[in-house]
């Protein structure tokens, strides 16, 4: 509104301004006479865009429809010529009055036609401005509440996602405490405590959608402690950890499903020894995490599970197209790669 007042001063200012230079050509005209015509018509006038604004919010609801945007205010014409004309030249003849002069003018017929006129001409042109400024604010407001729903759905649909994995995570990470409980009781407790630590974790990842690399490695490193205990002597892991990375945002409970899946394909289905690499890296603008396995590899017609399907859906909500994660065969095993964006080189 700001912007819509000093268009409408500007616009005044320049039709008094040039009231005056060609009224002062004449050299029986007073330098007042001009501003006086003018300025009564920008009074008035100022008087009825004052209420034509203070109407805006009323009129909003037809802004997707500007024909009866326009007519809505429109109809108001017929009083507006009669209040300004009768307004306007009441000043002029009161003025003049006052400085004991007389006031001239065209007849009133010529008079009414010209002034109602121009009051359509100047009502039109502003009117445009007016619903211009209303229709951008509009869609200012209406992209403002598209993102906050989007962000919304984003949000619901993460938590969603998130409340999948939790329970997936705990159902296997409890099945290898069952195999253990009745065959080795001081393994098995350790693998509760630890189980513990992991869902502490778990359950504080649900108050954050992301969280450093750090503490998402913490958990990885809890649920292959569990695992470890089960097939320590079938599985050798190797962290290759860049330390400058380890602060970046990732969003939580990424890679547990990685991991699990490490375990699942790679260790639980050989008797022959398995190396697990776990590796994160910046390239190129992006952190680089990869989790992959020896002793497997993928078939032909496989299919993502639960796990991986959950991540691409997390990655493409939270990061669109700029994120990715492959699953493909790399020598003798396994490799599932996550790239992420870092945030310098985001748009």
């Amino acid at each position: 509104m700001a912007a819509l007042w000093i268009l409408w001063a500007a616009f005044w200012l320049l039709m008094i301004g040039t009231a005056i230079e060609d009224q002062l050509r004449d050299p029986l005209t007073r330098w007042w006479q001009p501003i006086l015509t003018e300025g009564s018509s920008a009074l008035v006038s100022t008087g009825w865009m004052w209420l034509a604004v203070r109407a805006r919010g009323r009129h909003a609801r037809y802004l997707d429809k500007p024909l009866l945007w326009f007519a809505s205010y429109l109809r108001w014409l017929p009083l507006i010529f009669v209040t300004w004309i009768t307004a306007v030249y009441a000043i002029r003849f009161g003025v003049y009055a006052a400085l004991g002069r007389t006031y001239e003018h065209s007849s009133w017929g010529f008079v009414v036609v010209y002034e109602s006129l121009k009051i359509t001409y100047i009502a039109g042109l502003w009117l445009g401005v007016l619903f211009g400024i209303d229709s951008y604010g509009q869609w200012q407001l209406q992209g403002r509440r598209l993102l906050h729903t989007q962000k919304a759905l984003a949000e619901a649909q993460l938590a969603q996602l998130q409340g999948q994995l939790r329970p997936h995570f705990l159902f296997n990470a409890l099945n290898t405490v069952s195999a253990l409980m009745h065959t080795n009781v001081e393994r098995a407790d350790r693998l509760v405590a630890a189980l513990g630590d992991l869902l502490r974790i778990s359950l504080r990842s649900n108050e954050h959608a992301m969280t450093p690399l750090a503490e998402e490695l913490r958990t990885l490193e809890l649920y292959a402690g569990i695992m470890h205990e089960r097939f320590r002597d079938r599985v050798t892991l190797d962290w290759q950890i860049d330390s400058t990375v380890l602060d970046i945002p990732v969003p939580a409970l990424l890679l547990q499903p990685l991991l699990e899946n490490a375990f699942k394909h790679g260790v639980e289905r050989t008797v022959a020894p398995v190396h697990i690499l776990i590796g994160a890296r910046r390239d190129n603008g992006s952190l680089e995490i990869v989790v992959s396995n020896s002793g497997s590899t993928l078939a032909p017609e496989h299919r993502d599970g639960v796990g991986f399907r959950n991540c691409r859906e997390r990655l493409g909500i939270i990061y669109g197209d700029a994120a990715s994660l492959l699953v493909r065969n790399e020598g003798d095993g396994v490799a599932a790669r996550v790239s992420l964006p870092l945030a310098e080189s985001l748009p």
